[in-house]
């Protein structure tokens, strides 16, 4: 019956394959038809014989479809497993490079400030949305609003410019005045020449090629790409989940590798640009200063000041400022304007300061008591020898008077 159902089948096939080659002339559509009716009611008897026929299952079938059976089901379970591990592998992957996006030594994060409503530079007003503490020098000051309505990267491209021109001029200015040849400088005072205090002819052509070159370098470098440069390839893989323009003053200009002091990380070189941006702001405070007190005052900003006359009080402030930020912090809050606090290395600090002066002063306590002995020693020593030298005094001149008498 098998052979039968087979050969049926084979036929069915054929037919079919004739059909499709042969040519319309010899097989036509009602023929092909005829055909293959004839062949499939073939096929349809002998399957219903071959159904109706009695089955006599095979022993070795059996064992070889059940050893199948089970090799199928271990290769199953091990593409499972395999599965299972790879899935393993991709979390382990995902992780991995989910702590590298969010480690701060290889990017810097975003939205420093997100939790923070009120700004912390001016704790009465509300913190201005831009000004997340993502950027170096970010404290939030900003009741203008200069934020909202201009670009961020070309003014704080601006300002550090600005910043890094004032940092110049604030150490030339008085030292122009202290140095300088008195025909280099102006009016009967000797100011150093500015827009508030004039120009002779010299000192104008002086200032004006100055700056012609800081011009043509702004011309020539600002709001310009530097990704490609060593520094900038750094820079751009530092702000990257921020945005791809790398960090604004970027001139590629490291000579004596001081951008790397505070480590050479995301972290590190963002901390030298704070120092950078706050040095530079406090530049713009003091050229200012320094040109209002002159022009209002007519006498040089180096005469009868404590910054550049000899005195303790300067040292004296630059120490006690330098010290209350090894010791306390200055935190905002909605109540107060502000709260100083002593941090936890500073509570360290004043700790091991305790000691030190309590074991300084012990010992202090004991090398003066040796010291006092031992100059009780020296003077009764010093008592002795009187009492032996007027004792001699008194010998030798009663031996030379022996004969007066």
């Amino acid at each position: 019956m098998r052979v039968v159902a087979s050969t049926s089948i084979l036929s069915l096939l054929l037919a079919n394959d004739v059909a499709a080659f042969a040519p319309s002339s010899i097989i036509s559509p009602s023929s092909y038809h005829r055909i293959s009716t004839s062949v499939r009611a073939e096929v349809l008897d002998a399957s219903t014989d071959a159904t109706t026929a009695k089955i006599v299952p095979n022993e070795d079938l059996l064992k070889e479809n059940k050893a199948d059976s089970m090799t199928d089901e271990k290769w199953q379970i091990k593409v499972a497993e395999k599965k299972e591990e790879e899935a393993k592998a991709e979390v382990k992957v995902e992780e991995v490079v989910e702590a590298k996006i969010t480690d701060p030594k290889l990017r810097i994060q975003t939205g420093r400030y997100d939790d923070i409503e009120m700004s912390i530079a001016v704790p009465f007003l509300k913190r201005p949305s831009k000004l997340d503490g993502t950027h170096a020098g970010d404290i939030g000051f900003d009741p203008l609003g200069l934020s909202e309505s201009n670009d961020m990267y070309t003014m704080m491209e601006a300002e550090i410019r600005h910043s890094r021109l004032a940092m110049l001029a604030v150490i030339g200015w008085p030292l122009s005045e202290l140095i300088a040849p008195n025909w280099m400088l102006q009016g009967a005072n000797h100011l150093s020449p500015s827009v508030l205090n004039g120009f002779n002819p010299l000192s104008f052509l002086v200032t004006a090629a100055i700056f012609g070159g800081i011009g043509f370098l702004e011309y020539t470098t600002a709001l310009r790409p530097v990704q490609s440069t060593p520094i900038g390839k750094k820079h751009a893989e530092d702000m990257k989940d921020v945005w791809a323009y790398g960090v604004p003053g970027d001139y590629n200009f490291d000579p004596l590798n001081l951008y790397s002091a505070f480590g050479d990380d995301a972290v590190g070189r963002k901390a030298m640009r704070e120092l950078e941006v706050a040095h530079g702001r406090g530049a713009m405070m003091g050229i200012t200063y320094f040109a209002l007190w002159e022009y209002l005052t007519g006498h040089p900003i180096v005469e009868n000041n404590l910054l550049f006359e000899p005195n303790l009080l300067v040292p004296f402030l630059g120490l006690a400022y330098l010290s209350f930020g090894f010791f306390f912090d200055i935190k905002s809050s909605d109540q107060y304007l502000m709260q100083i606090e002593l941090n936890s290395e500073g509570d360290m600090r004043l700790t091991r300061l305790k000691n030190f002066f309590r074991y300084a002063v012990k010992d202090a306590k004991a090398k003066a008591g040796i010291a006092k002995e031992k100059s009780e020693e020296v003077i009764d020593f010093a008592k002795e020898t009187r009492e032996k030298y007027d004792d001699l005094t008194e010998r030798y001149t009663a031996y030379t008077m022996r004969n007066i008498d």
